[in-house]
């Protein structure tokens, strides 16, 4: 029953959602682009619903690039008040401490946090938007986010595409299974990453906090 539900889904519905969900994510809108990304690659490791692992990884390195892009554009136009704006409808993914954390991250590394960020959900999620309201230059940008987007979607969609055929010998009369323990290991790494991204904010407040204190500067609404 689910394997036929599963072999219905045209190739092309699958490579659109992938493309958008990325896209958005990219953005600056915490979409799920990552389990997408992974349940597609998934799909595209049963032969009989021909799906193209190229098409998935060129789609999400895609939906990246552009979105990415955008905002970009949108964080090189609105600067510091978007974000202000963001945190004040979004506090769980837009607060002051993830901006402040963000911000000190990108200034710090530049270009490489771009490259890098693509891999981890909180900075996947500001890269194109900060990168811009820093006025970060353009086309050292593009160059790591294209690359940045590459190696991410690629690497990922063939982790788990060569995942997917080795278990096809035991789940080949149930390959939603397979389906859904990606989707269930997605989620379980998103939220470990969010716990994991919360502690270094924190630690990182924590800091620099110390820091103002001891030279004097501290803000007093932290007092």
């Amino acid at each position: 029953m689910i394997d036929q539900l599963l072999q219905s889904i045209p190739p092309l519905a699958v490579y659109l959602t992938v493309a958008l969900v990325i896209m958005v994510e990219s953005l600056g809108i915490p979409f799920p682009g990552e389990i997408t990304l992974v349940s597609a690659a998934l799909l595209s490791s049963n032969d009989a619903l021909g799906i193209s692992p190229g098409w998935v990884a060129l789609c999400a390195t895609a939906g990246a690039v552009v979105g990415d892009s955008i905002g970009f554009a949108i964080g090189h136009r609105f600067g510091a008040p978007l974000f202000e704006w963001l945190g004040r409808r979004f506090p769980k993914h837009f607060g002051p401490k993830y901006v402040a954390f963000a911000e000190r991250v990108f200034t710090k590394y530049g270009v490489w946090a771009v490259f890098f960020g693509r891999f981890i959900a909180l900075l996947r999620i500001f890269a194109g938007p900060l990168a811009g309201s820093l006025k970060m230059p353009y086309p050292k940008f593009l160059v790591a986010n294209i690359t940045g987007g590459v190696v991410w979607a690629t690497g990922t969609t063939c982790i788990i595409y060569f995942l997917g055929i080795a278990a096809e010998k035991w789940l080949s009369r149930f390959s939603w299974l397979g389906l859904l323990v990606a989707v269930l290991v997605g989620i379980a790494a998103s939220l470990w990453l969010k716990r994991k991204t919360g502690r270094l904010v924190e630690a990182e407040q924590e800091s620099v906090t110390g820091q103002e204190e001891a030279d004097g500067t501290a803000d007093p609404a932290y007092d």
